[in-house]
């Protein structure tokens, strides 16, 4: 069995790392709970189920009721598609901008290099909590606002770290032949620089997806993201925090939620270096 599952890794490039599948099927879990929530929810988000506040896990409630008497399970599952949907689609943008400049920037070089660096370098300069709350309170939270907003904060990042693969592998002696063969920017960043990155950018994706998931959770923590009726994770921890003293589920879960999303995709990307590592061998 190990000299089958050796061969499976040589023909792949890919090792199957046992933590690293955990983390991915936590983060599959939550995926398939965003897309399918409204199926999955026992009582309307917003409906009052119960009179008493704080209610215990029950066999009618699963996870308890919060500060109204709303079913909090239900709650959970519907506040999955605005936690992972907001945070996927921001960093989603931030990644797609960031890299794309980067990689033209490091291929162009000249004054479109330095003029965009020093231009990025300073909106990264502004502390992105501050930043984030700067624009959400001035502009509104509605929810293309706040993914313009994350994708803005994490964008300079993300071109940051691209540029510096990129001019990196811009130096190698396949950019200079294909240079040479007379191929144009596209055909180079596209065929020789993107290839050749890509398992680093994955990971810096999945790191800024953290990023995102915490800095939307503080905003909404704040009172500045997802709006009532509807909570992402961060807002159910916010507004059933009157029940942290007597250790109530509507606190608790919502927080075990946002841990256990962004641990397992730490350990995901834990398990990324391994398969770069095997594919470069």
């Amino acid at each position: 069995m190990k000299a089958l599952a050796a061969s499976a890794r040589r023909r792949t490039g890919f090792h199957i790392n046992t933590v690293g599948t955990i983390g991915a099927a936590i983060v599959l879990f939550w995926i398939v709970i965003a897309i399918c929530a409204p199926l999955l929810v026992p009582y309307p988000v917003g409906k009052i189920v119960d009179f008493d506040f704080f209610g215990p896990m029950s066999q009618k409630f699963w996870l308890g009721t919060d500060y109204l008497g709303r079913d909090i399970l239900s709650r959970i599952l519907m506040g999955a598609r605005y936690t992972v949907g907001i945070a996927f689609a921001a960093v989603s943008l931030a990644c797609f901008v960031g890299v794309a400049l980067g990689m033209i920037a490091a291929v162009v070089g000249g004054f479109f290099d330095t003029a965009l660096s020093r231009f990025l370098d300073a909106l990264n300069a502004i502390p992105s909590l501050m930043f984030g709350l700067v624009v959400v309170a001035g502009v509104g939270s509605s929810i293309p606002v706040l993914i313009m907003t994350l994708a803005l904060i994490y964008a300079p990042g993300s071109y940051r770290f691209a540029r510096s693969l990129a001019a990196n592998t811009n130096t190698m002696d396949f950019v200079t032949v294909a240079r040479a063969r007379g191929e144009g920017t596209v055909y180079i960043i596209r065929e020789e620089i993107l290839p050749n990155i890509i398992g680093p950018v994955l990971a810096d994706f999945g790191l800024r997806f953290v990023f995102i998931v915490l800095l939307l959770s503080g905003l909404s923590f704040l009172g500045l993201g997802v709006q009532p009726p509807n909570a992402d994770w961060g807002g159910l921890v916010r507004e059933n925090l009157a029940g942290l003293p007597y250790g109530a589920p509507a606190v608790i879960f919502p927080s075990i939620a946002i841990a256990s999303l962004t641990i397992s995709v730490n350990m995901l990307i834990d398990n990324l270096p391994t398969r770069i590592r095997d594919r470069s061998a």
